[in-house]
């Protein structure tokens, strides 16, 4: 009796052990650096923010921002012990519940620079897109894996109807920079899962097409498109500012304090254009590091994704590295000017409760189908 009671003292500790050992602790290491560098850049970018749209607490959000990492990274260790089963039925039951909010959104939420893209709660606002992509790459590449498996079962076809009703309610909102993040993503796991380049070539077609119309449709939009295309012919503050900042920062950057710097005018420095302020105060080199950490989680991903037998795990790693590589290129872009102006985060570094969580959300399933059990 007492051995027993002893082994089950033991046994938690054992799991963890068990838990730390399977995990793939290089892609834990790059993460926690991006949430750090995030931390700091926050603290460079939110007291300013803070300022300019009349908060009286210069920290308010730093605060907010640690707030937000504590569920963040307490569901991205949750997810990381999940066996892949587990990771299947938890991916479609958040893609159903983001999809559901999202058209909760566009019926009742309120309207912000004129889409409905968010639902507010009250003491907080979520935007349920940020949780449907990683909820779509999971349920997409199950259904994809059974395709496969089974022939009978129209795998492909499945994920098809599955990301046109969640592009649907992304375009009924409006939101094309998520739509053409999903289609990005969607391609990649298509090829990954060995359809036809005539499948993936429609694919491209049908967006392009899709983006057509949105731009004749949707002034914002095309208004978005043509400042990038003709700078001259709008509005590029927020893009010059990104840009002089950058280019002002040097290799080290400045020593920037309080409302001095580019910063100050930037707006949305802390969100979307906080990879201006890495660039400004801290200069090239840490740029360059920021660029690194994401392209060693990517590689990481894919490596595993080319390893493995199973059409799930290559599907689902394949798409959920795809998801951070695609939301950094477009957030990173847009900051040197090389992509029309989107408002889309950088993830783990932007200031954002949504984001931060989902980003918490990927990262932990990520980890979780990346595990290596031990022989």
């Amino acid at each position: 009796m007492a051995e027993m009671t002893l082994a089950r003292r033991h046994a938690p500790s054992g799991e963890i052990a068990r838990w730390w050992s399977e995990i793939d602790r290089p892609l834990v290491t790059l993460t926690g650096a991006l949430i750090l560098i995030g931390l700091v850049l926050c603290t460079a970018a939110g007291p300013v923010a803070a300022g300019r749209i009349g908060i009286s607490n210069p920290l308010h959000f730093v605060e907010r921002q640690i707030v937000f990492l504590i569920p963040a990274v307490g569901v991205m260790a949750i997810l990381s012990t999940l066996p892949p089963l587990a990771v299947r039925r938890f991916g479609a039951v958040l893609g159903a519940g983001a999809v559901f909010g999202m058209m909760a959104a566009i019926l009742i939420g309120p309207e912000i620079k004129g889409a409905h893209r968010w639902l507010d709660l009250g003491a907080f606002s979520v935007q349920p897109s940020e949780f449907m992509k990683p909820g779509f790459v999971i349920a997409s590449a199950w259904f994809l894996a059974e395709g496969a498996r089974d022939r009978s079962f129209p795998g492909g076809l499945v994920s098809l109807a599955l990301y046109l009703a969640c592009a649907g309610t992304l375009l009924a909102q409006p939101d094309y920079g998520q739509w053409i993040l999903l289609t990005a993503i969607w391609g990649v796991m298509f090829f990954i899962a060995g359809w036809s380049w005539a499948w993936i070539a429609s694919l491209g077609a049908a967006a392009a097409g899709a983006l057509a119309v949105g731009y004749h449709v949707a002034p914002h939009v095309q208004s978005r498109i043509d400042r990038f295309l003709s700078p001259g012919s709008g509005d590029t503050y927020q893009t010059d500012k990104a840009l002089e900042a950058i280019s002002g920062g040097g290799v080290l950057g400045h020593d920037v304090k309080g409302t001095e710097g580019v910063k100050a005018s930037l707006p949305d420095a802390h969100t979307d254009f906080i990879f201006a302020v890495a660039g400004e105060e801290f200069g090239f080199l840490l740029c360059a590091l920021i660029l690194a950490l994401f392209a060693a989680i990517v590689m990481r991903g894919f490596r595993f994704a080319g390893e493995t037998q199973s059409v799930f795990l290559r599907c689902a790693v394949a798409g959920l590295s795809a998801q951070l590589a695609f939301q950094a290129m477009v957030n990173i872009g847009v900051n040197l000017s090389v992509l029309p102006a989107k408002g889309m985060t950088l993830p783990f570094i932007s200031y954002g409760g949504s984001s931060l969580v989902a980003t918490g959300i990927t990262m932990g399933l990520l980890l979780a189908l990346t595990r290596r059990p031990q022989a």
